[in-house]
Formats: C-alpha cells, sequence, structure tokens
C-alpha cells in the first residue's frame, strides 16, 4: 500500500486514490434523534458524481437533532480531511444548519455556538466549501443511515438485555 494514503484499508486506499486524482467531494449528511433529546445517529454519503464511494453510519448517544446534524457534518469532514479532499460541497436537509453556516441564521444556542466554531476551524482545511440545502427526499441515503445506526444500537441493547434475563439479571463479570 502507498505509504503516503491515509487509508487504513485496502478498500479506503482505493477510495483515497480515486479522490486524489479529483480532490473534490460530494458529501451528504444527516443526524437523526428519536425523542429530543433522545437516541442518535448519524449518516454520511461520500459521492463522486453518481458514484458512492463510502458510507458511514454512527450512533451518538443522546443527542438533540440539532446537535446530531453538526455531528454528522463535523464527521464528514474530518473525514474529508483524512482523505485530502481539497474541495468539499455538504449536501444537508437541516435548513438549520445550512442557514447558519451561510451566514443567514446566527447562532444562539451555546452547544451548537460550539459545534459550529468547530466546524468552522475545520473547514480552514479546504481549498473550497459549499453547502446546499436539499429535500428530505434528496437526502435518503444519509438519513437511511442515520435511523439505521439508531436501529442497530437499540436491538443490541434488547438482545445484551434479553441475555441478562435469561442468566437470571446474573453479570458474567
Amino acid at each position: 500500500m502507498n505509504t503516503s494514503s491515509p487509508a487504513k484499508s485496502v478498500q479506503e486506499f482505493f477510495i483515497w486514490k480515486r479522490i486524489s486524482k479529483h480532490r473534490t467531494m460530494d458529501i451528504y449528511i444527516d443526524g437523526s434523534s428519536q425523542g429530543n433529546p433522545g437516541d442518535a445517529g448519524i449518516g454520511i454519503v461520500f459521492a463522486e458524481g453518481d458514484h458512492t464511494l463510502k458510507n458511514i453510519s454512527k450512533y451518538i448517544g443522546k443527542q438533540t437533532n440539532n446537535i446530531a446534524e453538526y455531528s454528522a457534518l463535523i464527521f464528514a469532514l474530518q473525514e474529508a480531511l483524512v482523505i485530502k479532499a481539497k474541495s468539499v460541497t455538504i449536501y444537508s436537509d437541516s435548513e438549520l444548519l445550512c442557514k447558519q453556516l451561510s451566514g443567514e441564521y446566527k447562532v444562539r444556542n451555546e452547544n451548537i455556538k460550539n459545534l459550529f466554531n468547530q466546524a468552522i476551524n475545520i473547514l480552514r482545511g479546504f481549498e473550497n466549501f459549499n453547502i446546499k440545502q436539499i429535500s428530505r427526499e434528496q437526502n435518503r441515503g444519509a438519513d437511511k443511515l442515520a435511523r439505521l445506526a439508531i436501529k442497530k444500537e437499540k436491538n443490541q441493547n434488547r438482545r445484551i438485555a434479553a441475555s441478562m434475563f435469561r442468566r437470571g439479571g446474573k453479570s458474567e463479570l
């Protein structure tokens, strides 16, 4: 494997190699929360034209929906820097996130303000950045990944609870 590649696997190496030719990336992001706050997940789709390069589905604990949206953004930007993308276009169905990043809305919430500032600092690592608000329908892939992260976490917790119930609630530690 090329030692100058930030890739951690053969699959990531080929993704990195493909992006490094153009260094431009389209990223679809979504954060989802079941309850507000509630179990939350992020979904990210890295694309180049019509080709999906990488999907990320990650559970992030109990969060508000807005925190989940910003968490998806930050995670996506960090990944894009790792694979040395120079230009990114972020697509999100979050009006709040898009309008705050474009300067149309002020950031008032302190928790969001910290995440906003973190995102702005990460954005300094790119030559070019665009953010576009899209419809939920256009963001189905990222939305599905965010909801899948929550579902997987809940299923895992159910399996643990069922296993403990079968053992009479005793831990095997």
